[in-house]
Order: C-alpha cells, then sequence, then structure tokens
C-alpha cells in the first residue's frame, strides 16, 4: 500500500515484504496446526538449554551478546521444539533478543519465523496472518492428541473414498466453528487443557469461530491416507480438521505428517534449513561471509501495513515518543496503524489520528542487521 509522505517530506517508501528469549505468546492457543505451548517440551523430554543448565567447559568464558536486528525463517526439523529452535539460532546469532511468531510442533516440519532483536516487537503482525499447512491424515485411528504421538482412542474398519473426501471438505471451508484438540494450551478456570488432560480429566472445550480460506484433497491412494493443503486464518487446528473430517466419514482420523509453508508474509522459499544456517554461521566465524545474510528486514512483518515516510526534523521528534502534527496538502487522510520511514529506514510504527502522528513502537537499529541486498528483495 502506499501513503503520500508527512510534512512535504522524504519519497513515500513501500515495504516489499515481548522482548527476551522467549517463545512469544506461547502461553495462549494460536491454533494452526501448533501445539499445546510448553507442553511440547514436558512430553518430549525438555530439550531447551535454559532448563538443562550444564557447567562451562574449562571455565570458557560466556561469548558476548550483540545487538541483532531482523527475521530468520527456520525450516524447522521434524523433532526439534519451537523452544529448543529459538534458543539454537540465539546462541548462533549471540543475540541479546529472540522469540518466535507461533508454536510448530516437534511432529511438525517447516517455516517457523524468528525474531532477533527489535524485530520481536512485530511479532503479532506475523501471528495475526494467513498460514498454510500441508499435511498427511491416516483413516482408521482417532487418537486423543489428533496426531500420532497420543493413544488410539477410536477405531474403525472403514476407508473413505476420493469422492467421499471432496465433497465434505465445502464444510470446513470458510467461517467455520471448531472445538479446539483436547491437547491444546486452552485454559480451562485458569488450567490449561493440555495439563487436564495429561491428568486423565475429560474437558470439555467450547467451539470457536475460525476461518479457513482454502481446503484441498492433494493426494488420495489406496494407504489409508489422505494428504491435504489448507490455507488458514489464526486460531485455526489443523488437528482439528482431520478429527472432525474423520468422524463425520465414520473412519475416524488423525494427523500423521505436517509442514507449514506459509506464515503472513513469509514463504517457503524464504526458509533457511539449520544446517545450512550453521554453515553460515562457521564461514562468518572464518570471514569467509555474514550472518546477515541469513537476516531479513524488520519491516518485512509489517507487509500489510501502509508505510509512511517523514523528514528528519519530524523523525526526531518521533524517536523521542513525541506526536508530530500532520498538515498540508500532502498529509494523509486515512486513519489507523503505519510504519514510519526516514531516509529509507524503519523508524517506527505510529497511530494517525485527529492530524497527528503519534508513535506506539519506536525502532533502535543499531547492531546487525540484514544485508543492503536482501532490504530489496520481495518476501
Amino acid at each position: 500500500m502506499t501513503m503520500p509522505t508527512a510534512n512535504g517530506g522524504i519519497a513515500q517508501q513501500t515495504a516489499d515484504s515481548q522482548d527476551a528469549e522467549i517463545s512469544i505468546f506461547s502461553g495462549e492457543s494460536h491454533g494452526d496446526g501448533e501445539r499445546r505451548a510448553g507442553n511440547e517440551d514436558q512430553r518430549r523430554g525438555n530439550n531447551d538449554p535454559r532448563h538443562n543448565k550444564q557447567p562451562r567447559q574449562n571455565n570458557q568464558p560466556r561469548r558476548d551478546k550483540r545487538d541483532v536486528h531482523g527475521w530468520v525463517i527456520l525450516d524447522k526439523p521434524i523433532g526439534m521444539t519451537s523452544t529448543h529452535a529459538v534458543a539454537v539460532l540465539k546462541r548462533l546469532f549471540q543475540a541479546k533478543r529472540a522469540g518466535h511468531a507461533g508454536t510448530l510442533d516437534p511432529l511438525a516440519s517447516g517455516g517457523l519465523p524468528i525474531a532477533l532483536g527489535e524485530a520481536t516487537k512485530t511479532v503479532p503482525f506475523v501471528m495475526d496472518g494467513r498460514k498454510r499447512y500441508r499435511f498427511t491424515v491416516a483413516w482408521g485411528e482417532e487418537r486423543d492428541t489428533d496426531d500420532t504421538e497420543g493413544r488410539v482412542v477410536k477405531t474403525s474398519e472403514l476407508r473413505p473414498s476420493a469422492d467421499a473426501v471432496r465433497a465434505l471438505l465445502p464444510r470446513f471451508t470458510g467461517l467455520i466453528e471448531q472445538i479446539p484438540p483436547q491437547y491444546s494450551a486452552i485454559k480451562v478456570q485458569g488450567e490449561r487443557a493440555y495439563d487436564l488432560a495429561r491428568d486423565g480429566e475429560t474437558v470439555e472445550l467450547k467451539p470457536r469461530p475460525v476461518e479457513i480460506h482454502e481446503l484441498t484433497l492433494v493426494e488420495h491412494g489406496d494407504t489409508g491416507q489422505s494428504v491435504f493443503e489448507a490455507e488458514c486464518g489464526k486460531g485455526t487446528y489443523v488437528r482439528a480438521l482431520a478429527r472432525d473430517i474423520g468422524r463425520i466419514l465414520g473412519c475416524f482420523g488423525h494427523i500423521c505428517a505436517l509442514r507449514r509453508t506459509l506464515v503472513g508474509p513469509f514463504r517457503e522459499t524464504d526458509m533457511i534449513p539449520l544446517e545450512e544456517l550453521e554453515a553460515l554461521c562457521n564461514r562468518a566465524a572464518s570471514g569467509e561471509g555474514s550472518l546477515a545474510d541469513a537476516l531479513l528486514p524488520v519491516e518485512t512483518a509489517l507487509d500489510d501495513i501502509p508505510a509512511l515516510a517523514v523528514t528528519r526534523a519530524d523523525a526526531a521528534r518521533l524517536h523521542r515518543g513525541q506526536a508530530v502534527l500532520l498538515r498540508g496538502r500532502d498529509a494523509p487522510n486515512s486513519s489507523g496503524t503505519v510504519y514510519v520511514t526516514v531516509a529509507g529506514r524503519l523508524l517506527a510504527l505510529a497511530e494517525i489520528g485527529n492530524g497527528e502522528l503519534i508513535p506506539k513502537r519506536v525502532f533502535n537499529l543499531t547492531g546487525l542487521t540484514a544485508s543492503p541486498g536482501r532490504s530489496n528483495e520481495k518476501v
């Protein structure tokens, strides 16, 4: 989107695209095939280095942390928790702050956007975006976790035809009501649903409205499995889709494979395997490359937000947390959230209202940022 300049400032630019070492918002249930945050470590054995602290070998000093700002879209491997992935990248980059934009199950692979430094301020914009998944449903068994990690609770000898599956998909497309899985991070009277489920309690979770923009059957053979692709909004549980489709077909089902291919503005082409990141880190340590090459600019998370360029004088006011009056024929006549730039550099997130530009989040991008070439890429 485009916006006119404020106060006749620098030419308008459009984006191409909780602090600390935490999985940001991981205490809440966001669905989207995303599992019980926090519980993922307990079920597999907590492999977060922060919870298994070991004494440093040979009295080696701690590595100095540094300011690193940007996004890394990790192609998370199967078996790794999202919390562990954040810890690994934080160590590779020696970053002071890091967090992820939406938990991805250990069972799942694919896009895990990890925000470093000032990018953590833009995490909510990614979490609110659409997500796309490719997932495989195994027919004949329903499990208490709705995936392969759970115990079998229902079985059937029936196997659905491709036509029967396709005929049902319109019922699960658009705005629908969905009951979250028993093993989810939904709170019930102050307790997480997954904690209650582990204790053997049956939890009555209320249906919630979710939006599924697209649901297609990709493959259906004689193996008793079907492959789907789904594009959905915030709060959708892909595991619940497999459960509900299986119940209606009378054959039951659970997810046996899951890959996330889109998160907000970040696509599969933006993903970097962990092995590639580690190799880049080794090259950078020997002076043959830079970890900046793995970073996407902070503003790539703001793809759907209009940009507004301001003068250096107005930028100084905004940086101090002061509002700027918008006047003159070039002043925008809209309201709402914008991200502000000065001389092509991200400055702040701000609100336009009552003729003023009011800063809400100011960015300090001093330190390691994305390589200049990556700033011009379309995410």
